[in-house]
């Protein structure tokens, strides 16, 4: 009067809670225990990539700016401060590009004004 094999093995398999019944990237499962004991599934939401800098040229990834899905990126849903820094382009350039602009800008702005104290120069004799 043994039980029986199938009374003694207990059934995994567990079926998705959403339409969405494909292996695809944006339908990742684990499987969790309830406090109830019995096995469910979690959907996992994927993984938020850091933001970058804006300077095609620059790939660095932006310091003091939160990781976050583009839908946790509404204002009603996360504060400015995690998503910018206290700077001129805070949160979309990193600060050795805007150092680089700025000194770009001067360096530009001083030429202008030789060239024009050079014309005067040259126009005056």
């Amino acid at each position: 009067s043994s039980p029986s094999v199938d009374s003694r093995m207990k059934d995994n398999r567990l079926t998705f809670r959403r339409r969405h019944s494909y292996n695809t990237k944006s339908n990742k499962t684990r499987v969790i225990k309830t406090p109830g004991g019995k096995n469910t599934i979690l959907y996992v939401t994927k993984k938020a990539a850091r933001p970058t800098c804006g300077d095609p040229s620059c790939e660095i990834k932006l310091a003091g700016v939160k990781a976050l899905r583009p839908n946790k990126l509404k204002a009603s849903i996360t504060t400015k401060r995690y998503k910018h820094v206290s700077r001129a382009y805070g949160g979309n350039m990193c600060g050795k590009c805007v150092r680089q602009r700025i000194i770009r800008a001067f360096l530009i702005e001083e030429q202008t004004i030789v060239k024009r104290l050079y014309e005067q120069k040259k126009g005056g004799k």
